[in-house]
């Protein structure tokens, strides 16, 4: 008998080890897994930045001058102004280079601090995303072929036309906001507009919707093949896209932007890309 509770006794105190170590070992993994889902840099505070030593921003790299690779390295204006932004917070800066329909989901999944990328602030992306004040004007231009038979805006009626996929060209072609003046005859989706300008040479396309200063840079290297439309299509103001609810970060942004128009810095940064443009 004795025998038989001291085994039990035994087996009872082996279960109640087991058990306790079941316990930690699951709430170990469980906070580990929270502080790893709450250390994205999307979420991070200002001071968890600061900490971890680099601020992330995300951006489309196909859209001279504002944002293109030179050799293997991303250059252009949003590169230099989100510079300053990390220079202000004493960090490194990282860039994450994607298709440009991927970049609120690079804000809203947490893989990247902010966007910069000329991105216009309309009201459809400010549903999933908030905006520093605006930086630059901008508009949607019109890229044809030289000598062709569109001359103006209305001429795109019935024409097929290529856009740069989630772009505001793409939404003024398809008219998602019931603002386009003009009714195309198709819609051709490109994640980089220099492969649209590439089917407008080549003739698979009649026209090109592009902002207005990439669509300068593409005309000026094929000047012999393409034009650009005097008309605008649009009215726009590029902006730098947040984590909804970050109001840290976007005033802190809103306060370099500030900074930079003051001193004079913003404007040299458009001297330096846009000069050959004016």
């Amino acid at each position: 008998m004795k025998k038989s509770v001291k085994f039990l006794a035994v087996c009872l105190a082996a279960a109640a080890m087991l058990s306790m170590s079941a316990c930690n070992g699951g709430g170990a993994s469980s906070g580990a897994a929270s502080d790893s889902s709450n250390s994205g840099v999307g979420t991070s505070t200002l001071d968890a930045i600061k900490k971890n030593g680099f601020i992330t921003m995300s951006t489309n790299a196909e859209f001279e001058p504002f944002e293109y690779k030179d050799g293997e390295k991303i250059v252009g204006i949003d590169l230099e102004i989100s510079q300053k932004i990390a220079d202000k917070l004493g960090v490194e800066l990282k860039v994450n280079d994607v298709a440009f329909d991927s970049l609120i989901p690079e804000i809203t999944s947490g893989k990247a601090d902010f966007v910069a990328a000329g991105m216009t602030a309309d009201d459809e992306r400010r549903k999933n995303v908030d905006f520093s004040d605006s930086y630059f004007d901008a508009g949607q231009a019109v890229i044809v072929k030289k000598d062709g038979d569109i001359k103006a805006p209305k001429d795109l009626n019935g024409k097929k036309v290529g856009v740069q996929t989630g772009t505001t060209g793409d939404k003024y072609c398809t008219n998602e906001e019931g603002t386009s003046e003009i009714k195309v005859g198709s819609v051709e989706r490109y994640n980089k507009g220099m492969d649209a300008v590439s089917d407008l040479i080549a003739g698979r396309i009649d026209a090109v919707v592009i902002d207005d200063f990439p669509a300068q840079k593409f005309v000026e290297k094929n000047s012999d093949k393409i034009a650009k439309l005097n008309d605008m299509l649009t009215s726009e103001q590029y902006a730098i896209a947040v984590k909804k609810g970050n109001t840290e970060l976007v005033d802190l942004i809103n306060e370099t932007l500030k900074e930079m128009k003051d001193s004079g810095d913003l404007q040299k940064i458009f001297d330096k890309y846009l000069a050959q443009e004016s």
